[in-house]
């Protein structure tokens, strides 16, 4: 009887090892891809203390939205540096965030009026997540497959 039962889990075997771990060497080498990284953990940070850095109030829908917004985005960030092999996929949920930071003082706060204030915040800290989740997935496309085979 054939012994299926025990497989590793070991890859080292799979013949495209070699194509992806140049793939990630490629893209962990590009100079540009650190920062990106950092800049998306800094964006979250500051996504997610900006209601009292800009004084939402307690009761506004708003705070909330940021706050978790930004941890999600810091959580990204440090994914996105720590473990870029595995995360690099998750660069144009970066964007996505951004395009829903910059709709969601007109979403978020139904039956509130949000201020001058939330509404510049959202917009910049919006556009820039949405900017740097382009630059992280125009990063990500440029490595492409090889097409040699």
């Amino acid at each position: 009887m054939a012994h299926i039962a025990n497989r590793g889990s070991d890859i080292a075997a799979h013949p495209d090892v070699a194509e992806m771990r140049a793939r990630y060497a490629r893209m962990e080498s590009r100079r540009g891809v650190v920062a990106i990284d950092g800049m998306v953990l800094l964006a979250g940070l500051y996504a997610a203390i900006s209601p009292w850095v800009v004084h939402f109030g307690p009761t506004n829908p708003l705070l909330i939205n940021n706050l978790v917004l930004g941890i999600a985005l810091a959580v990204i960030g440090m994914g996105l540096t720590l473990a870029p092999e595995r995360m690099f996929r998750l660069s144009g949920v970066v964007a996505a965030i951004g395009v829903w930071l910059i709709i969601s003082p007109w979403v978020v706060t139904v039956g509130h009026h949000p201020t001058a204030g939330m509404i510049w915040n959202n917009v910049v800290i919006g556009g820039i997540c949405c900017a740097l989740g382009l630059v992280a997935v125009a990063m990500v496309m440029s490595l492409g497959r090889p097409t040699g085979r």
